[in-house]
């Protein structure tokens, strides 16, 4: 029977079987919030936040209920009510607790929560190492750890609205790793390829169910801008009275912001001169990419550049030839960086101007986990590229993630785009 390794040896070892890239999935999460107390851990501010607590239990959940359950004869549950407690959305699963309402969970406690990882991880150990591990088993499990690794960004960006809430705005890691700032060049544009080009998923490698089937997409002449907008521009934007100009908003964003009482990005201080980030607040940087701003601020910003947001498959094609790598979860910079490069991968999430919908020929997987994206095809837009809390190895070109419109606590940001030729 083999042991989980400590946080420490798990993190110090490249994953290269399954269950050497289980342990280091698993350890991550908890070296993530290493610095976080334990009363940080069970808040819940707004309905899209869940509590640190409720993260770890849930990709736990994960996998006993889909891995361990139906693939490891004998299994013991370690809690009947753990079920509904940490189902998320999984119906067809059976009932659960109330998304809005996850913050009441004081029971179980932190150290209940970490018992229950620790039951599972070793149930999970002993199944990777034994002969039932065949190819349905590694594929479920390949998919629950990409699913933790989603949830160790939506830990971050939780957390981070959590500490941004209390009045003393404490850090979630003291000591970041933020580059040096670099002045970016003017904002220009390269290019982009017309007429049929191949997007989705191309086989290689692991993939979600909505990156897929691999289909043609007409790409009409454009150009992509060569670089994310800044602090500095959306500032300028700001400072033009952008917010007060309905002609600039759709519809829904003119009331949005209007009910809201938007006028910045999320976690900007009234002066426009601070920014709370993972690290506290901090003096904002013009160079770096803007974040935290809805689709609805993206698309009024690209209106008054006189440009547009590009489509998924516009973006999809000009980072496709490029190697999917940034600034992400491993620069540990926790924080959009200024570089000068192109930053395709990593920084933010870039909006795109399509809605989240099935590819031609899409088929969800079969069961409970058909849930997984399918049923969210529906009034939400589709972002691109991950983030600066992105696991360095689970982001390539094909990955479509997606929020609705008004969503600005992830690290959501933009790329300019327009018609016609350069």
């Amino acid at each position: 029977m083999c042991r989980m390794n400590s946080p420490v040896e798990a993190l110090a070892r490249h994953p290269g079987t399954l269950d050497e890239h289980y342990q280091h999935v698993r350890a991550t999460t908890v070296d993530l919030i290493r610095d976080l107390q334990p009363e940080d851990t069970v808040v819940q501010t707004m309905p899209d936040v869940s509590p640190t607590k409720w993260h770890r239990a849930h990709v736990t959940w994960f996998f006993e209920w889909f891995v361990l359950k139906t693939h490891k004869p004998g299994s013991r549950a370690f809690d009947d009510a753990v079920h509904y407690l940490f189902n998320s959305y999984y119906n067809t699963a059976g009932t659960m607790h109330p998304r809005a309402r996850r913050g009441e969970l004081s029971r179980p406690t932190l150290a209940g929560v970490l018992a229950y990882r620790q039951h599972v991880d070793a149930a999970m150990c002993e199944l990777l190492e034994s002969d039932l591990a065949g190819d349905e088993i590694r594929q479920l499990v390949t998919l629950g750890l990409q699913h933790e690794q989603q949830h160790q960004e939506l830990l971050l960006t939780d957390i981070k609205h959590v500490l941004s809430c209390n009045p003393l705005q404490p850090a979630a890691r003291e000591k970041l790793e933020l580059p040096l700032s670099t002045s970016p060049d003017a904002y220009e544009f390269a290019p982009g390829a017309t007429g049929i080009v191949s997007v989705g998923a191309d086989g290689e490698g692991f993939c979600f169910d909505n990156e897929t089937p691999r289909h043609d997409a007409l790409l009409h002449p454009h150009a992509m801008g060569k670089r994310l907008v800044t602090n500095g521009e959306y500032r300028e934007f700001i400072n033009a009275g952008a917010y007060r100009e309905p002609q600039l908003w759709l519809s829904d964003g003119w009331a949005t912001i209007n009910e809201r009482g938007w006028n910045r990005p999320l976690y900007w201080d009234e002066a426009l001169e601070t920014e709370f980030t993972l690290g506290g607040r901090t003096e904002t940087d013009d160079n770096a990419p803007v974040c935290h701003i809805s689709y609805y601020e993206a698309d009024a910003f690209a209106r008054w550049a006189g440009c547009r947001l590009p489509t998924e498959f516009e973006w999809e094609h000009a980072a496709a030839a490029l190697a999917a790598e940034g600034n992400l979860l491993g620069s540990n910079a926790w924080h959009p960086a200024a570089s000068g490069t192109s930053q395709y991968f990593g920084d933010v999430w870039e909006w795109t101007s399509s809605a989240y919908a099935p590819y031609p020929g899409f088929q969800p997987l079969d069961g409970s986990l058909g849930e997984y994206n399918g049923k969210f095809m529906c009034n939400q837009m589709t972002v691109r590229g991950g983030s600066c809390v992105t696991a360095d190895d689970h982001i390539r070109a094909s990955y479509r993630s997606f929020f609705y419109p008004d969503a600005r606590w992830q690290f959501l940001g933009l790329r300019l785009a327009k018609d016609g030729h350069v």
